[in-house]
């Protein structure tokens, strides 16, 4: 059911993406950078590919909760018990979410919704692919409490979509509505690294629950949001993206001498480093207004191919949601696989690395013997046009390659 409700949803948000970007266009101003918004959208696409899996792990830990450990059964035909489990949901959505602030193992998947130096609806799509190793737990109550598992995922889905469009710069203050709900300028405060604004606004649907509990900031004209995170990630790479924090905490765990330092560094706040770790490997103090935006000019080229390669990625994926579901497992994780493969590759050469070069020509290559072993005698045509159109892609990257090499040497230096 999720991946079905996403799967129809995407082209409205691709819609709301472009009208938000004509808007912009008119007002003059520039909200979005093609490679952040192709790796923003490539990391929505990851979490999902991968969710199609791994919602398995954290909805079969619900329903299994659902059914050995409830006190009741409460009535999913109720439209006041669907509202009482909306609100619910959003509350522990709210701890959920705060949590993911302030607890290391936790940051380490939810900062890849935060790393984006740019605040738009693309922003929205920016999700963890590994959300669910621990998120689940915090949802274990309203199991327990009896609401069905077919009630929980409807929720928790509106509570997802209702999320998308406050990414937004484009929508100002909303006057009451800003009192008590998550609107677009509470949640440009919520993505803000300024000291003032950290870690505030956690609200899905309601800032009813920061107001609360003492964590709602609003958004102040005299200190312009700063957007991205205090150890930037500088990359276009979506498997880094996901992995970049994790890696950090272990080489520090590896590096602190106390056994209890080591378990400390997953369970305190992000940032927190053990004193002789800090002390042998120093990091950059922040500074707001020292923040570059990451950017990596490429040849155009190789530019335009980035853009068309993440068009037909997304039109794979897509087929990939629709059929995943009743392939067998070993197809469905290769098929899984080559995309993963696809997004890692579309985001190296966004970087304008040239090993990516033969990742992607691998990639290219993996495409067209896949389709040859599963296609039909029906189908051959269909197999025959994407071999022709891959090595049209081949072309042109070999073309784009050669660019790159030339731009490398002209480009002035920073």
């Amino acid at each position: 059911m999720y991946e079905r409700v996403i799967l129809w949803a995407t082209p409205a948000f691709f819609v709301l993406i472009a009208v938000e970007a004509l808007v912009a266009w008119r007002r003059r101003r520039s909200p979005y950078r093609l490679a952040d918004a192709i790796s923003s959208i490539a990391l929505g696409q990851l979490s999902t590919y991968v969710g199609v899996f791994t919602r398995l792990v954290s909805f079969g830990l619900y329903v299994v909760a659902f059914r050995y450990a409830r006190v009741t059964t409460l009535d999913a035909d109720s439209p006041w018990m669907w509202a009482l489990a909306l609100l619910c949901y959003d509350f522990l959505y709210y701890w959920n979410h705060r949590a993911g602030h302030e607890i290391n193992v936790l940051w380490a998947a939810h900062v890849v919704h935060h790393q984006s130096e740019e605040f738009n609806l693309s922003t929205a799509l920016r999700q963890t692919s590994s959300g669910f190793l621990l998120s689940w737990l915090f949802y274990l109550p309203m199991a327990i409490a009896g609401f069905p598992p077919e009630l929980f995922l409807f929720v928790s889905l509106i509570d997802l979509l209702y999320q998308f469009w406050i990414h937004t710069e484009q929508i100002g203050s909303l006057g009451i509505l800003d009192y008590l709900l998550a609107t677009p300028s509470n949640h440009r405060v919520h993505h803000a690294v300024n000291d003032r604004y950290l870690d505030r606004n956690y609200g899905g649907i309601l800032i009813v629950w920061d107001r609360l509990f003492g964590t709602f900031q609003p958004e102040l004209a005299a200190d312009p949001v700063v957007y991205g995170t205090r150890d930037p990630l500088r990359s276009w790479n979506p498997l880094w993206a996901n992995l970049h924090t994790y890696a950090a905490m272990l080489a520090d765990c590896w590096r602190a001498r106390s056994w209890g330092d080591k378990l400390r560094i997953w369970l305190k706040h992000p940032g927190w480093r053990p004193a002789d770790v800090a002390a042998r490997w120093p990091k950059a103090g922040f500074h707001v207004e020292a923040l570059r935006k990451y950017d990596t000019p490429l040849p155009r080229s190789l530019a335009v191919y980035c853009f068309v390669q993440a068009l037909v990625v997304l039109a794979f994926g897509t087929h990939f949601l629709a059929v995943a579901p009743h392939w067998p497992l070993a197809a469905a994780l290769a098929y899984l696989g080559w995309l993963v493969v696809s997004l890692t590759a579309i985001g190296g050469l966004s970087e304008g690395r040239r090993g990516y070069l033969w990742l992607e020509s691998a990639r290219l290559a993996a495409l067209v013997v896949f389709v040859g072993l599963t296609t039909d005698d029906a189908r051959h045509v269909i197999a025959a046009l994407l071999a022709l159109a891959a090595a049209a892609c081949g072309i042109w990257l070999w073309l784009s390659g050669r660019a790159l090499a030339s731009f490398a040497t002209t480009a002035p230096a920073a």
